[in-house]
């Protein structure tokens, strides 16, 4: 069975960092690809950046590309979400996501594994 933590989320203001991880365990951790979705009050679930765990390679949503960064430590089984310049929009629950297939979608259905969850909330 799937488990994904996540942590690192917090209270920030605009134009700060955050760093999210998600600790995975009961996968192999190599032909898997993994995502991070958001979730913002009274809005749906959306795709942020996913990552094919096996070659890197990596999607953003047009919304966080060149603000955040999406990475992955084999040797750790984590995936990680660097966030910088933050901003009020950025505010959600943000879940991280897996799969055991090594194609990276920003698609919710794509995705069987899922961890709880950790709020980021960015100040005005």
């Amino acid at each position: 069975e799937v488990q994904l933590v996540e942590s690192g989320g917090g209270l920030v203001q605009a134009g700060g960092s955050l760093r999210l991880s998600c600790a995975a365990s009961g996968i192999t951790f190599d032909d898997d690809a993994m995502a991070w979705f958001r979730q913002a009050p009274g809005k749906e679930r959306e795709g942020v950046s996913c990552i094919d765990i096996n070659d890197g390679r990596t999607k953003y949503a047009d919304s966080v590309k060149g603000r955040f960064t999406i990475s992955r430590d084999i040797a750790k089984n984590t995936v990680s979400l660097q966030m910088n310049s933050l901003k009020p929009d950025d505010t959600g629950v943000y879940y991280c996501a897996a799969v055991r297939n090594p194609i990276c979608l920003l698609r919710e259905e794509w995705y069987d594994g899922w961890g709880q969850g950790t709020q980021v909330t960015v100040s005005s």
